[in-house]
């Protein structure tokens, strides 16, 4: 079932009283509920939510990091998380049956993990195993659905992040002789790039037509990307980095691996988000910088750091478009159905999906 599915069964349509509230009130029924629920409750956002939302925020961090946190808070009986679906699965995941994960908003999606659902993953693997047998081993980037980690876990391999994502393939080469990497082709690229793997030596599976795109000899592949990518980081290009180059000749360009082979071999600098975020704060007064990743992020950042000069490497970008669906009315609305005893907009993965999916999720924490 795909995040689509799921608001259209759950029906969860904000009230028009939300709507119609002041930010000023919004803020604070956000803020009593907070003190009135203290421990029992958890709010996480992830880096690219609104400033409106990532101020209630308990922590913040990548999905995985925020997913971990929620494990770790025994104490919270319910966690609100302020990210995506996928995010809030993985969070669910990882708790006790005795938690409730939250979503503000059910339509807050992403576009990639939903480039690779379960039919097309099923089907792609049994294509491919007529291909090349027993040589190959799934990983899934955490930026997809329960399902895919899930398959993943049943079949030997792991998830990885994007700060690990070297480790957790190297990890994988040690298992296997081949790779498929799931739903990011753009990271599983530019990661088994940097460790050596050649471009011819990686083939591209397309599952709206169900084939390898692959010009050599199919032994030759070590490296499977399933033809997905982030709508967000895709944008980011070649024509940017020349634009950044000629009018900041001192300026350096730092990117998200998301972004494409092209982008990420021209920019001076490419890593997760946590990446990203360190490297500014910690470089010197004074210098400058375009970033290539999500525009929230690119803003608190400008914002955090005013004596630095920094820009979006791409002026024309948006924000995630799935990424701000929740904002502050829905925020305060979820809350208040958790006051009320109410059971909605609750992210529940079924348990025997979550059992591989968690296997999967700790054979990369094992090797992190």
């Amino acid at each position: 079932m795909n995040i689509f599915q799921t608001a259209e069964k759950k029906s969860n349509v904000l009230p028009e009283k939300y709507r119609n509230m002041t930010v000023t009130d919004l803020e604070e029924r956000v803020r009593f509920i907070k003190n009135k629920l203290g421990s029992k409750l958890f709010i996480p956002g992830h880096h690219y939510q609104k400033d409106e939302v990532i101020q209630f925020a308990d922590a913040t961090g990548d999905s995985l990091k925020l997913a971990q946190l929620s494990e770790e808070n025994s104490e919270a009986d319910h966690i609100v998380f302020c990210g995506v679906h996928f995010m809030a699965e993985t969070a669910d995941i990882l708790t006790t049956s005795k938690q409730k994960v939250y979503l503000p908003d059910m339509r807050a999606g992403c576009s990639m993990a939903d480039m690779a659902d379960i039919f097309q993953t099923e089907r792609a693997w049994e294509k491919l195993g007529e291909m090349f047998g027993e040589t190959m081993i799934p990983l899934t980037y955490v930026n997809s659905t329960a399902a895919i980690k899930s398959f993943v876990g049943q079949n030997g391999g792991a998830t990885v992040t994007s700060s690990n994502a070297e480790k957790m393939v190297q990890w994988a080469f040690a298992q296997k002789e081949r790779i498929l990497f799931l739903p990011d082709q753009h990271l599983g690229r530019n990661t088994a790039f940097n460790l050596g793997v050649g471009l011819d030596e990686m083939a591209v599976w397309n599952p709206m037509t169900d084939e390898l795109e692959f010009d050599g000899p199919i032994e030759k592949v070590k490296v499977i990307l399933w033809k997905g990518h982030c709508s967000v980081h895709e944008n980011f290009t070649v024509g940017n980095i020349e634009d950044v180059r000629r009018n900041y000749p001192d300026m350096k360009i730092i990117v998200h691996p998301e972004c494409t082979r092209e982008v990420v071999a021209l920019s001076d600098m490419a890593g997760s988000t946590n990446y990203i975020i360190e490297a500014i704060m910690n470089s010197e007064k004074g210098s400058s910088w375009a970033i290539g990743t999500e525009m929230n992020l690119v803003n608190r950042i400008i914002q955090q750091h005013p004596d630095k000069h920094i820009i979006s490497l791409n002026p024309h970008m948006c924000p995630c478009l799935t990424m701000n669906r929740i904002d502050l009315p829905h925020l305060a609305w979820c809350l208040d159905t958790i006051e009320r005893g109410e059971e909605q907009n609750l992210i529940e993965v079924e348990e025997v999906v979550a059992t591989f999916a968690k296997l999967a999720l700790d054979r990369m924490l094992v090797q992190s």
